[in-house]
């Protein structure tokens, strides 16, 4: 089971960076973005967080906060978020509960070898908790960018 567009995304708790915990409901009166990325420190990843990072001022003026999340450990989060100078939160998903909730875990093949992964997917929640737009099987180049600008339009 997965969140719909214009459905309540359902309350959930998890472990993030700053030794704290993330939950959803008490961002309520603000918009989230929920990015979920494959594994900290590759590539890819850094790439899109180093995106979200330099917009964060854009999306603090939408009223929107980003939340990243992946199966990595609180440790490799922490490092990941202090490496790269993330300006917002990494929750470590290693129970796969948040992913679930987006039904972001897909078979994907690597090397010939097919394996369970993180689908690169991004989640815009209004103000009330609802979903409002998703991007899923994303492609790293200007994402964020349109991230923003869905943002931005929700706000009006």
């Amino acid at each position: 089971m997965s969140v719909e567009i214009g459905q309540p995304v359902p309350d959930f708790s998890a472990p993030a960076t700053g030794d704290k915990t993330v939950t959803l409901s008490a961002l309520r009166g603000q918009q989230v973005v929920v990015y979920f990325y494959p594994k900290a420190s590759t590539p890819g990843c850094t790439t899109e967080g180093g995106d979200f990072r330099d917009r964060k001022p854009q999306f603090d003026a939408a009223n929107t906060v980003i939340i990243g999340v992946s199966r990595d450990g609180i440790r490799a989060q922490e490092n990941f978020k202090a490496k790269q100078d993330f300006n917002f939160a990494l929750i470590s998903d290693k129970d796969e509960t948040v992913c679930q909730l987006f039904d972001v875990i897909k078979r994907k093949k690597m090397y010939g070898k097919e394996h369970l992964g993180i689908e690169r997917s991004t989640f815009l929640l209004d103000t009330d908790g609802n979903l409002a737009q998703e991007w899923r099987g994303v492609k790293v180049p200007g994402h964020v960018d349109e991230v923003l600008d869905a943002a931005k339009a929700l706000n009006n």
